[in-house]
């Protein structure tokens, strides 16, 4: 079954129980790729990598 055939059945079967419809697929993509771009990167290979050259040994 396909992505799409199931939002159909999940959207059918919300209107025949009076639920809200779920959002398309897809519908949150552009927000989801920005909130992604605009949060700072946490740590990254530098930050791991000058933790593990400076640890005692």
């Amino acid at each position: 079954m396909s992505i799409t055939q199931q939002h159909l059945l999940d959207a059918h079967r919300a209107r025949s129980l009076g639920e809200p419809v779920p959002p398309a697929p897809g519908t949150h993509d552009g927000r989801a790729v920005r909130e992604r771009r605009s949060r700072p990167a946490r740590g990254g290979l530098r930050d791991v990598l000058g933790r593990w050259r400076r640890r005692p040994t």
